[in-house]
């Protein structure tokens, strides 16, 4: 489900996601603990870290830490949204927002992340309980999805989320190691 980038790559440090790679009936309860997993690993990630250190960007002309937090509600947020769509309609068209403009705005600048982390909780007890009732059959659902110009099924977006929650706590957890917090 994702692919192999240089080391050096902090862009990518779980590696890139891969929507080519197969996913499986199998996999689905393995995906769902990971989307239900995320807000606790992002919240440990940050655990004790100072405004300082928030102020950080994960890698040089990066995010920083704290707008990585905000940023992963805004994200899953969309993708539930996404996930409600897709299993009330045919083959929706979703619509697409630029994720850097959001980071840029003051609420991922000035509210404190202890609100991002709680709506992430929140948000993923209704993700998950959603995901959870589904019937395999429904994870082939689709979307159309503008930006990556192809239709993409529901079971494709669960890798994608399983594997978005991933990569932005490893970039907090990649820099905590960098910088030795």
């Amino acid at each position: 489900m994702t692919t192999t980038v240089p080391e050096t790559d902090l862009r990518y440090p779980v590696g890139k996601f891969n929507f080519e790679s197969p996913i499986s009936d199998a996999d689905l309860p393995m995906l769902i603990a990971a989307i239900a997993e995320a807000p606790g690993a992002l919240r440990a990630a940050v655990a004790g870290l100072t405004r300082d250190q928030l102020a950080t960007p994960y890698r040089p002309g990066g995010w920083t830490v704290k707008q990585v937090v905000h940023h992963v509600p805004d994200s899953h947020l969309n993708a539930y949204t996404r996930f409600k769509l897709a299993l009330t309609e045919d083959e929706p068209t979703i619509k697409t927002y630029d994720e850097a403009a959001w980071a840029e705005l003051e609420d991922s600048r000035k509210v404190p992340i202890e609100v991002s982390l709680d709506l992430l909780d929140a948000l993923h007890v209704r993700w998950v309980a959603l995901l959870r009732s589904m019937a395999s059959a429904d994870f082939n659902r689709t979307i159309l999805h503008p930006e990556h110009g192809r239709v993409l099924t529901l079971k494709q977006l669960l890798g994608l989320y399983a594997w978005h929650g991933r990569h932005h706590v490893a970039h907090i957890t990649s820099l905590r190691k960098r910088e030795d917090w």
